[in-house]
């Protein structure tokens, strides 16, 4: 499931998986899912709002999800105290306990964008991330950050890759 806040690049994120094409995208209004083939595997994805008041559905989606791929707009430093504050929410929600958790910091093109250090400091991650291996003790929740930019299609095979070995499906 493709969670974050709005302008953070999940859509735009879809669609270069899907068609390998960038685009510019309307925010989203109502969830999609797309199946995507990401090297050998398939993935069922969904892309859920990342306005307000699309955030409060995001919880009657938790049941079916594998994996969350949380993105983050790592230029938009103003609203890291926002993102970090739906991060926890999904973190502490029971629902998700055991799902992995691949953050994309996104936007790593643009000058403005912080550097993986400072996203983890702002999202309170400096002790939570599990590292860009495969997770091999089965009481830790795979949780990690991978910088990406979508529109340039840089960091994000790194983070999947990551995602597919973290997966217990």
């Amino acid at each position: 499931m493709f969670l974050g806040l709005d302008n953070a690049g999940k859509t735009t994120l879809m669609h270069v998986l899907r068609d390998d094409k960038v685009a510019v995208h309307a925010p989203t209004q109502h969830p999609t899912t797309e199946e995507v083939v990401i090297g050998k595997v398939r993935f069922r994805v969904s892309d859920l709002g990342g306005h307000r008041a699309a955030r409060e559905l995001w919880a009657s989606y938790y049941t079916s999800v594998d994996a969350i791929i949380f993105m983050v707009d790592a230029a938009d430093r103003e609203r890291f105290p926002e993102v970090k504050k739906e991060l926890d929410q999904l973190l502490a929600d029971e629902a998700l306990a055991d799902v992995p958790f691949l953050i994309f910091g996104n936007k790593i093109d643009l000058q403005e964008a912080a550097p993986e250090d400072e996203l983890r400091h702002a999202l309170g991650l400096i002790h939570l991330t599990t590292g860009k291996g495969t997770t091999t003790t089965k009481d830790i929740r795979p949780i990690e950050i991978f910088m990406c930019s979508v529109g340039r299609k840089m960091g994000i095979s790194e983070g999947f890759e990551w995602l597919n070995n973290n997966l217990s499906i």
